[in-house]
């Protein structure tokens, strides 16, 4: 237990053979339950984890038949979780890349209830930089920046950590069901807890590479598909919380940026290749394609300090 509430650890795992022994064995005694979910691994992860189940009665097996993501294996164990009425559940990745050693503070605040959601940020210091490799790094620090916006909370970075820890009350609110079921899972779950006004805080952890694992991610492909997410999350986010349960100006600012900005953009690029590839242009054009692209700037940050500020206290 950890200041009188239940923790559970959620330990989602694909094709972890070599490193799930290392998680499990490494489980800090505070944690009640270890809740592996075997995401339909092709190889010994589940084999291992059942072996562990002798000689650790809190580890607890869950399988999928077939492979789904890491966020529907997360889903699943929050879901059980909640069935059991854990206090606090946390999730720490299969793949050993997660410092034990951190758990109490990723989820004592929640424990201690200053918090219902609270995750990990390895970007806190320096260390981070020198520890993760340049193209994750890079990757990562543009995906926070997006989240930011998508997800309303703006003191939150490392948005791509999966090392959280969530409250019970959390847990009931959200149909877990629905969330996204891949790697962009944790940038969902911070709009969903953003909708519910649900407090987030990061603390700092240690980044933990070269421990034997190995990525699955490609930043061609993820990048890509993760931009289009969060442009979905952050419509999501804008309909729900500003719309749907409370209207707010700010919904307007954001779509009168994007009705000057997206015209002002074009026009500003027609105005451009006329005249490299044709001639002159008349001044009023320019200045007409200026307007759009400055208003349109203008309201969209008006906008996002509007959220800034309606969302300042979800600390």
């Amino acid at each position: 237990m950890l200041h009188d509430k239940t923790l559970a650890v959620v330990v989602p795992a694909h094709n972890e053979a070599t490193q799930i022994e290392r998680v499990i064995r490494t489980m800090p005694e505070i944690v009640d339950h270890i809740v592996v979910v075997d995401d339909a691994s092709t190889d010994d992860t589940a084999a291992k984890v059942a072996l562990l189940q002798g000689e650790d009665a809190r580890v607890q097996l869950l399988s999928h038949a077939e492979n789904s993501g890491v966020g529907a294996a997360i889903s699943t164990g929050y879901l059980h979780c909640r069935e059991q009425g854990v206090d606090v559940v946390a999730v720490m990745a299969g793949d050993a890349q997660m410092d034990p050693a951190d758990l109490p503070a990723v989820a004592g605040p929640v424990a201690h209830g200053e918090a219902d959601y609270c995750k990990g940020n390895r970007l806190f210091t320096g260390e981070a930089y020198r520890r993760i490799p340049r193209v994750r790094y890079f990757g990562n620090a543009l995906l926070s920046l997006l989240t930011k916006v998508a997800s309303g909370y703006w003191h939150v970075a490392d948005s791509q950590t999966g090392y959280t820890a969530i409250n019970l009350k959390m847990l009931r609110l959200i149909d877990w069901s629905r969330t996204y079921k891949r790697y962009g899972c944790p940038n969902d779950y911070l709009v969903r807890l953003n909708i519910y006004d649900a407090r987030v805080r990061d603390v700092p952890i240690r980044p933990v590479y070269g421990v034997g694992e190995k990525s699955g991610i490609r930043l061609r492909k993820v990048i890509p598909r993760m931009l289009w997410l969060l442009l979905g999350l952050f419509l999501t986010r804008m309909f729900q919380k500003y719309v749907v349960r409370d209207f707010h100006p700010l919904v307007l600012f954001y779509t009168m940026s994007a009705l000057l900005l997206l015209p002002g953009a074009m026009f500003g690029l027609w105005i451009l290749g006329w005249r490299l590839f044709c001639g002159p242009v008349e001044a009023t054009s320019v200045l007409f394609a200026v307007f759009l692209l400055v208003s349109g700037i203008q309201f969209g940050l008006f906008a996002m300090f509007m959220d800034m500020e309606v969302n300042r206290s979800l600390r």
